[in-house]
């Protein structure tokens, strides 16, 4: 039951019929209405709302409420909000430097699918003349400059549009657009969707990854319904194609029994370099290598082999090496990615960054070909960094606090525009100098916010001991009003992964309950990825040991300085997350709900039902030599410890984490008599992705912890409806 919160008023409803009409005499209706005044202005028996906390409102209270505290409702993040916020991404600096193009998200809280598309936004590298470029029904993303500034290219399905010309009806298209302004159009008529393009330096030829049609004996099947499959024996690969600019014509540059992700121009526009694997299975992605192919002759050859994965191949300036992304360790690992710097002509590769202990992503070279920068987590930040090419010397540059992504550098290599998501907003397009001083912001992704003057809880980055007295970092949001002294309901929200590091940035969800009266900590345990390569492979083998303790340390670090109320704990979590929000229920009774979202609590079935099961191995090997290992880390072994009620979520279509994993917790808890709900959510996998169940996970979850605490709900009311306003996309 969700928390109304409503104007009471006392209607007096009059009979129309002439019978009734005066049933009452002059004096009597007077001393009635005299009455009625009396009772609307007499203070309710529970006293006057002005300056209650509206936490403590029973669902019940007829109580009027103030224009003021109506304000300050208003003022919180609620479930709805979290589905308003417009993000930013892919910022591009012009040729000449003086433009960027970049592209905003928006969702039609109007429409009745609550859709949310993409498009194309230019301004000027100082913020003025900002402007939105592409409309219409379907997403505009991936934009590219052409050499000569001129105009742009980008990805679009836009079929219905007029302007799509004869593009296939619902494929992914390449359009390009001019500058200035005007109509887009349809460059591109391929039978098939396409992934991934880039334009070639002279300007001349676009090379694009799509995938292979069907085969008409394929399609023919399928129609028929005589479609058995073989498991891994057919898989639909994705090849390299050419669009050229002038004659208009697509040709087809790879063939063969193999998969391309990646591709990249020379500087003189003759070779690609391109990724290639066996078949697009994401577990086989280790098994990757680096070919360069001529353009003319479509000769190709193996540059670089390695026994891990290889990705974002980047050419230096002068076209003589390659820098890549690759991992030296054989399969899925979670050994840091090292920079390889690949001489074309041939030779030994050069591994640079050999003793820097943080993870490498797609290179960025500056240039003059003297430094390659890159950007990569560290610690509750993602932090941008360079390095000499010729001395290997690591620079760290001094980026502002909290998430920074997308960075791209200028043609001249003097001006970086990237996205900045700080603690307390929501991220926006910025643009720097070489050395970021005066960063200035160029988007205004979401105006709504200020307007509508939302309440934020503080974001803190907090440390504390665990048990082996090893420093541990979490992120804690306060809940909105913070008062000192006072003690709050906590959530304990273990992140994904279990690689994957929590960020002191803005998180819409942490809002949504810091308006609720929550803090919410995220503990970054042994295992998380911006802490060294030690601190990540700590929970090798010890799946729900070392991290367990680094959350529960975390609690009680909570609950000493006073912030936390120990008897109004709750945990959540996704994904790895639910792994261990599933683990916690079995381990101790401490904790009033719990909801694991998309966990796995048997890793044995998980092993041979999951997507990468190379993953699970790294870990634990395989379940067949480690039986007793893999059941001693299963959260399914100890379900009979169970004692917190349980909310389990799941997508019903979910590969990475099969629905059957839920089942078999759900079952056995059901079987044992004790309290738990599941609920699968039709056609998603393994993130929720239709905002209705985005909203319907946000509200059970709220829901479920404020029943089980005592609480009532704040900011959600029973059958509320989107929000009245809507942002120009």
């Amino acid at each position: 039951m969700f928390f109304s919160i409503t104007n009471s008023w006392f209607v007096v409803h009059h009979s129309h019929s002439s019978k009734n009409r005066h049933l009452f005499s002059p004096p009597l209706r007077l001393l009635l209405f005299l009455f009625i005044c009396l009772l609307l202005f007499l203070p309710s028996a529970q006293g006057s709302s002005e300056g209650s906390s509206l936490a403590t409102q029973p669902e019940t209270s007829k109580a009027s409420f103030s224009v003021e505290d109506q304000s300050q409702l208003a003022q919180l993040f609620s479930a709805w909000d979290t589905l308003r916020i417009n993000t930013v991404s892919t910022p591009v600096i012009s040729p000449n430097g003086q433009w960027i193009l970049y592209t905003k998200r928006v969702r039609d809280m109007k429409d009745k699918d609550l859709r949310a598309t993409t498009h194309i936004w230019r301004v000027r590298i100082d913020g003025s003349e900002r402007r939105q470029m592409t409309f219409g029904h379907e997403s505009c993303t991936s934009p590219a400059w052409f050499p000569d500034g001129r105009k742009f290219a980008f990805l679009s399905s836009r079929a219905s549009d007029k302007s799509s010309g004869n593009a296939k009806k619902n494929k992914t298209q390449i359009y390009f657009m001019y500058f200035d302004g005007g109509e887009a159009w349809a460059a591109t008529n391929h039978s098939e969707n396409i992934t991934y393009f880039q334009i070639s330096p002279d300007g001349r030829k676009i090379l694009f990854i799509s995938p292979d049609p069907l085969t008409e004996e394929e399609k023919k099947k399928q129609k028929e319904k005589d479609d058995a499959e073989v498991v891994d024996e057919k898989f639909r690969m994705s090849h390299l194609w050419i669009y050229d600019v002038e004659t208009k014509r697509e040709s087809r540059l790879t063939e063969g029994q193999f998969t391309i992700s990646e591709a990249r121009w020379s500087p003189d526009s003759s070779l690609i370099a391109f990724v290639r694997r066996p078949n697009p299975k994401i577990d086989e992605r280790w098994n990757s290598d680096v070919y360069l192919i001529e353009v003319a002759t479509k000769k190709t050859r193996k540059l670089f082999s390695n026994p891990g994965p290889d990705f974002s191949p980047r050419w230096s300036p002068d076209g003589r090496f390659i820098a890549l992304a690759a991992n030296p360790h054989p399969k899925t690992s979670t050994w840091y990615n090292k920079l390889y710097l690949l001489p074309v002509e041939g030779g030994q590769p050069k591994i640079l960054l050999q003793d820097f202990d943080r993870d490498f992503s797609t290179p960025i070279w500056s240039p003059d070909g003297q430094k390659i920068y890159w950007s990569t987590g560290d610690q509750t930040s993602i932090n941008l960094f360079a390095v000499e090419v010729s001395t290997g010397r690591v620079q760290k540059l001094k980026v502002p606090n909290g998430a920074n992504y997308s960075f791209y550098l200028s043609r001249d290599g003097q001006r970086w525009a990237w996205v900045h998501r700080p603690p307390l907003w929501p991220g926006e397009i910025y643009t720097a100098d070489l050395n970021f001083q005066h960063p200035l912001r160029l988007s205004e992704a979401n105006p709504w916010l200020k307007k509508e003057k939302k309440k934020f809880g503080q974001v803190k980055v907090i440390r504390w001991k665990n048990s082996d007295g090893q420093w541990i970092e979490g992120v804690l949001t306060y809940p909105v009003d913070y008062q000192p002294g006072k003690k709050y309901p906590l959530i304990l929200n273990p992140h994904g992964g279990p690689s994957g590091a929590v960020l002191a940035s803005f998180s819409a969800i942490n809002q949504f309950f810091a308006s609720n009266g929550f803090f919410v900590l995220q503990p970054n345990f042994r295992g998380s990825s911006n802490y060294g390569q030690e601190f990540l492979n700590a929970n090798r083998d010890q799946w729900g040991i070392v991290d367990y303790d680094d959350c529960m340390t975390g609690v009680d670090y909570c609950i000493n300085q006073g912030w936390a109320d120990p008897e109004k704990l709750v945990c959540y979590g996704w994904s790895y997350g639910g792994y261990m929000s599933f683990w916690i229920a079995t381990q101790t009774d401490r904790f009033k709900a719990i909801s694991p979202g998309a966990g796995l609590p048997n890793l044995i079935s998980m092993y041979s039902t999951t997507d990468i099961p190379h993953y699970l191995a790294w870990f634990f090997g395989t379940p067949w030599d480690n039986e007793k290992k893999y059941f001693r880390h299963s959260p399914l072994h100890y379900v009979k410890q169970v004692k917190s009620p349980i909310l389990i979520l799941h997508g019903a279509e979910d590969r990475r984490v099969p629905p059957t994993q839920a089942m078999e917790f759900y079952q056995a808890l059901k079987d044992l008599g004790k309290e738990v709900t599941f609920v699968r959510y039709p056609r998603e996998g393994h993130g929720l992705r239709e905002p209705r169940h985005q909203l319907d996970r946000l509200r059970r979850y709220l829901d479920f912890f404020c029943r089980h605490l005592g609480l009532q709900p704040i900011t959600e009311k029973k059958g509320s409806k989107p929000p009245t306003t809507q942002e120009k996309k």
